[in-house]
């Protein structure tokens, strides 16, 4: 079988570009205030691991051990991550924002035989009992002290293997030679969309993800990446890029100081950014550049097209993004350069892609009365396909299933990044994989509801758990909300339903557009409002019956991406207020 190991790359970027910087990120403030950055090149990063890789090693943590990487974005989370692939580990990630009971929950379930953690992390482990019954190395990353624990368990810290190991081993470090299909990582997903579980994945969908990346986007070798979500940043060597981690609280998108993310732009001359749908609100929002001209004019302080002139690329991803946004931050970009947003999932990544010229020059009108939105076409290696709405297992794949086109129906995914399990967890392996007999692989079920249109062009309808079923018909969540989000007065709504007299009745939660400052107007009412929506709602017979409408101050959403709705929190809310 092929051997492939994702840390290779990094090994051919020290030899090839051993000057290049690999990761910047941000450590301190000089006395004006301006952030200062410590960084590694290619060659002092692939030292770094190999130095690591050596000492875990050494200490039993070695190829197929399950590890619990618990550190902070920081240069020693990206050297002990490469370290850990090099020596053929595994490494267990999970977001700490799924919360402290799932948290555990996951922990229990990856069975982890390793602990990398800060001292938070370890704190936390011991109070909660975390994984004690599996857990038999733990390596602290700061200040060390008595950690308890049971017999079994030798506890390291990085300080100290640092100086047992102070001697860098005289050959390189060699990464461990992993086959296509052995398991590379456990990355539990946020649990936004329901339980969190751990989808397995192997190096080859590691290397199939990066072959898609360069593909699907054009990433050259030397392009800078600005990375709000740091665990992408893992991805830069394999594609041949810097990674400049801004200055920002990673759970909290929503929230980021536009000017982090302006300054690394304009004084790196980033090419590639990464931010998500909540990120990207907050800095077209908020921010307001500086535009130097000798002699100032109504269209040079208008234009704000030159604002970053490096940026190539916008990625945006984890909800769709609504043309409003992409409209305002396009406005910070050359006049070639796009917002790309990728559809896909933890369990394959990505799907399919479309750009913000396409959006707004034409299918931006097309959700507005009712399309759904488009996510656009799928990448070179991966097939989608869309088949009958269902809510039981299907063990085996058949063609007969497929839908014709222009029907809404479940998406499915076949192709290499496509994750074939979830750890341990045969019950929802069993409801979201089907079995192709002709390839002996898994296609993922998508959770998605979603059709194909006569271009080829796959447009996304929401999660088929968030669809409501009344007697009179069934409705989709991205269609009814697209029509209504184009309300100039509205921020974003979230369809649920409600159930009254036994029966479930269709109802539109409302957040309204914040009003920036007085000289915007007189606001409209709340009954002024849903007397407009009605309105509006009327032109579309997917609509016309939705006449409950709820305002709500600030949707739930996800803790990773800040953009996912939390429809179910949503719909108790609703339902507390209908009756």
């Amino acid at each position: 079988m092929p051997t492939v190991n994702i840390a290779s790359h990094l090994k051919e970027m020290a030899q090839h570009h051993p000057d290049q910087l690999a990761v910047l990120f941000p450590a301190s403030r000089d006395r004006s205030g301006r952030t200062e950055y410590s960084s590694f090149t290619y060659k002092k990063l692939d030292e770094e691991s190999d130095f690591l890789a050596a000492g875990l090693d050494a200490i039993g943590i070695s190829r197929g051990i399950k590890t619990v990487l618990m550190v902070p974005p920081s240069l020693e989370f990206f050297s002990l991550a490469f370290a850990l692939f090099k020596v053929g580990a595994v490494p267990v990630l999970v977001d700490p924002g799924i919360g402290i009971k799932n948290l555990g929950k996951c922990l229990a379930e990856a069975e982890p035989e390793a602990f990398i953690g800060i001292t938070k992390a370890h704190v936390a482990r011991l109070l909660l009992g975390w994984a004690k019954k599996s857990l038999k190395k733990l390596v602290t990353v700061g200040h060390r002290f008595g950690w308890g624990g049971h017999s079994l368990t030798q506890v390291t810290d990085l300080g100290s293997m640092r100086q047992s190991n102070s001697e860098r081993p005289d050959e390189q470090w060699q990464a461990a030679d992993t086959e296509i299909d052995e398991t590379a990582a456990i990355l539990f997903t946020s649990g936004s969309t329901g339980v969190p579980k751990g989808a397995v994945y192997s190096h080859g969908n590691f290397a199939a993800q990066v072959a898609a990346l360069k593909q699907a986007f054009g990433i050259e070798p030397g392009e800078i990446d600005l990375c709000t979500f740091p665990l992408f940043a893992l991805y830069a060597p394999a594609l041949g890029m810097t990674a400049v981690i801004p200055r920002m609280d990673f759970t909290k998108p929503a929230t980021v100081d536009p000017r982090e993310i302006a300054e690394p732009i304009g004084r790196f001359g980033i090419n590639n950014l990464f931010g998500s749908p909540a990120l990207l609100n907050r800095v077209s929002r908020d921010w307001k550049p500086e535009i130097k001209t000798e002699e100032p004019s109504p269209q040079a302080s208008a234009s704000r097209s030159q604002s970053w002139p490096s940026l190539r690329r916008v990625l945006s991803a984890g909800a769709p993004v609504s043309p409003s946004i992409l409209e305002r931050f396009s406005k910070f970009l050359a006049t070639g350069s796009q917002i790309y947003t990728p559809y896909g999932a933890t369990e394959s990544l990505p799907v399919a892609v479309i750009g913000s010229h396409e959006i707004l020059r034409e299918t931006r009108h097309l959700t507005a009365r009712g399309a759904g939105t488009c996510v656009g076409r799928p990448v070179e290696s991966v097939e989608v396909r869309i088949i009958g709405i269902t809510d039981d297992t299907v063990s085996e794949w058949s063609d007969q299933l497929c839908l014709p086109q222009g029907q809404i129906g479940e998406i499915v995914v076949h192709g290499p990044m496509v994750t074939q399990e979830y750890y341990k967890r045969h019950d929802l392996t069993a409801i979201a994989k089907i079995r192709d007999p002709i390839t002996g692989r898994m296609r993922h079920r998508m959770g998605d509801v979603g059709y194909f249109d006569n271009q080829g062009r796959l447009w996304f309808c929401g999660r088929k758990s968030h669809r409501v079923v009344t007697a009179e018909r069934t409705y989709f969540t991205e269609p009814v909300e697209g029509i209504f989000n184009a309300h100039p007065a509205v921020f974003r709504t979230a369809l649920v339903g409600v159930v009254r007299a036994g029966q479930t009745e269709p109802v539109l939660c409302v957040e309204r557009e914040p009003q920036r400052s007085s000289n915007e107007g007189t606001q409209l009412s709340d009954q002024a409002l849903i007397a407009e929506l009605r309105a509006l709602g009327s032109h579309f017979e997917l609509t016309r019956s939705i006449q409950m409408f709820l305002f709500h101050p600030s949707f739930p959403v996800d803790i990773r991406h800040n953009s996912k709705i939390f429809r179910e929190k949503l719909a108790v809310w609703a339902t507390s207020i209908a009756k």
